[in-house]
């Protein structure tokens, strides 16, 4: 097939530093360039020494996108990596699909839920590269795959995989904990879909995992640094909290993110396990999705349902 017929599809995650060393420009990328007060670099660069010193978001995303290409014909479709805030960068990445002469294109973003803070952050990106480059591609964007039932099924089974870590006796007592990244409370008044529906996986895997309402409860993790409120319960007050309730054994599932990076080794596993510990509760995290089968599937679902409503494909293939 000619290289202009062959469909892209542009992978994408948030990106993370290399090294400790590479954390100061890291924040300023995030940062717009604003000054980071060193307090904050220190900090961060602390949190990740504590997970081996750098981010482990990079690799984990080539291992997912090499999974997903697996279920994709390489004569027809090419895959490419990018991420908002390191390398490789989303714009750089773009000027590589405009050498490539790809003149139609997938967008997908590791990240399952929509918001205008987030994935339209993605996509800015990609139009901001398209025109540094004068490339002229047509974008068909994933805007969110919250509900996909291999995304459901598979952070469901992370929930059963939790609570086997107690005697089967005494998982009827255990309390389960969904949670994703924080963002500005205004999102509410945005009419912004983001809180809604994540609350909509907590639900569907609540269900798939046959958990009663009381026994699972929603909380936010990982709040930014500013002054103005960010959606809560945090989850270390939350823990707290369910401590509070006489609630002393608990699984976390952190339904928004898709692998490993430092929301979760640090966040969860440093931050939120010293404030359980604390408060006399046993918190236990089952593995992330990373490249979970059943997650993969439905990223490759959600990428062939783009390439169905573009009309780019006549009908869908099972991935």
């Amino acid at each position: 097939m000619h290289k202009n017929n062959t469909i892209g599809i542009l992978v994408m995650a948030y990106g993370g530093p290399d090294s400790l060393e590479d954390v100061p420009a890291y924040l300023a990328d995030i940062r717009k360039g604003r000054p980071t007060p060193q307090s904050i670099i220190d900090e961060i660069t602390e949190n990740y020494r504590k997970i081996g010193g750098k981010s482990p978001l990079l690799e984990l995303t080539q291992a997912q996108v090499a999974a997903v290409k697996r279920h994709f014909d390489p004569a027809q479709y090419r895959f490419y990596l990018g991420m908002r805030h390191w390398k490789p960068w989303i714009e750089d990445t773009v000027g590589e699909m405009v050498s490539d002469g790809i003149r139609r294109a997938v967008s997908i973003v590791m990240a399952p839920h929509y918001s205008k803070l987030s994935i339209a952050k993605y996509q800015e990106k990609i139009a901001s590269g398209l025109t540094a480059h004068r490339g002229q591609i047509e974008f068909a964007h994933v805007e969110s795959y919250h509900d996909a039932p291999g995304l459901i099924t598979a952070l469901a089974n992370r929930v059963q995989d939790g609570l086997a870590r107690w005697p089967r006796a005494e998982r009827a007592g255990v309390h389960v904990v969904f949670s994703a990244h924080s963002l500005p409370e205004r999102i509410l008044q945005m009419g912004d879909p983001y809180d809604a529906q994540l609350r909509e996986t907590a639900r569907l895997v609540a269900d798939q995992a046959r958990l009663s309402p009381d026994r699972w409860t929603w909380s936010y993790q990982s709040a930014g640094r500013s002054s103005e409120p960010w959606l809560g319960p945090q989850i270390q007050d939350h823990l707290v909290e369910l401590s509070k309730r006489g609630i002393r054994n608990v699984v976390s599932v952190p339904v928004g993110f898709v692998s490993d990076h430092v929301e979760i080794l640090y966040d969860i596993d440093i931050l939120a396990q010293t404030v359980a510990r604390a408060h006399g509760v046993r918190l236990e995290r089952p593995p992330s999705l990373n490249t979970d089968p059943l997650f993969i599937k439905a990223v490759a679902g959600a990428i062939q349902e783009a390439l169905q409503e573009a009309g780019w494909v006549r009908e869908a293939i099972d991935p």
